[in-house]
């Protein structure tokens, strides 16, 4: 298995470098008279990634801190230009190295990097195997030690930062076995629970815990959706993320044959997902996601 996902990480980066980059945007919007967002994607080497920032009446308030360092300090500097304003805090939405790798660069300038205890307690084991995946590939551009965000919560809570409240919403499974959604006014974060117009990250493979974080985030009445891939949204974008879900997860079911899945399967049923959604990015993340969803349907 470890040699699988070692080929896997391995044709993930290949892939990953040979994507044409995306025009680098700042966007910039007004959550209330009291805080603005703004947004940062990464290049291909960093999975297309955002980023936001909080620009509030003491400082910049990061949501997810990036997966190589050279993005981090692109962010914070991008940050601090626009705002004119520090960056304290940073909030790290869940156990995923796109989120938290960046705690590294961001704590030894002495920024505050958050998240939840359940966030947190996962993150070293997680960051043991993305290591073996990928610090050899992007080497030097990758965190040297492990820095561990701090635990803020253990559910439910709002939070001061940099002077704006932010409501932190503790939940289970769905892209990582823990997450945090953050929201403020409506306007709602949600990392990689949500990709607009990119195919998602679905190794773990937990379809229903992840519909029910869905359904959470619905709950809340959102205004504006703020994904880890993809361009802000309205609310819209959460059934078409459930949509997704259902529909790769019944396409697995209809063809699972009993068995251990196939190298030829496998490539059936991932040019079937690209067949329904074409317009889809980095369709790459489907190689680990459709056995992942197979081994969860399987019955030896």
């Amino acid at each position: 298995m470890r040699i699988c996902f070692l080929a896997i990480s391995l044709s993930l980066f290949c892939l990953v470098s040979c994507q044409s980059p995306i025009e680098k945007k700042v966007i910039r919007n007004q959550i209330n008279n009291q805080c603005t967002v703004g947004m940062y994607t990464s290049s291909p080497d960093g999975f297309f990634t955002n980023s936001f920032w909080l620009e509030g009446p003491e400082g910049v308030v990061l949501v997810d801190t990036q997966f190589i360092p050279s993005a981090t300090k692109e962010l914070v500097q991008i940050a601090e230009k626009k705002s004119g304003k520090q960056v304290v805090a940073a909030i790290v939405l869940h156990a995923n190295p796109d989120k938290f790798n960046g705690t590294e660069y961001l704590s030894a300038r002495g920024v505050e990097v958050v998240t939840s205890e359940q966030v947190r307690e996962l993150i070293p084991a997680v960051d043991k195997l993305r290591r073996e995946w990928f610090y050899e590939r992007f080497k030097p551009d990758y965190p040297e030690t492990l820095v561990l965000p701090k635990a803020v919560c253990q559910e439910n809570a709002t939070i001061s930062l940099a002077g704006i409240k932010i409501n932190f919403h503790v939940l289970g499974p769905s892209v990582s076995e823990a997450h945090i959604v953050v929201e403020l006014d409506g306007h709602v974060f949600v990392g990689d629970m949500v990709a607009n117009k990119f195919h998602s990250w679905l190794e773990l493979g937990k379809v229903q815990e992840w519909l029910e974080s869905l359904d959470y985030v619905t709950s809340l009445s959102p205004h504006k959706i703020y994904p880890g891939r993809g361009e802000i949204a309205s609310a819209n974008i959460l059934e078409e993320q459930r949509a997704y879900i259902v529909f790769i997860n019944d396409l697995v079911k209809k063809h699972h044959t009993g068995k251990k899945i196939s190298r030829e399967m496998k490539e059936k049923l991932i040019e079937l997902v690209k067949k329904r959604y074409p317009s889809y990015k980095i369709p790459y993340f489907l190689n680990l996601g459709i056995p992942a969803l197979w081994r969860l349907n399987f019955i030896p």
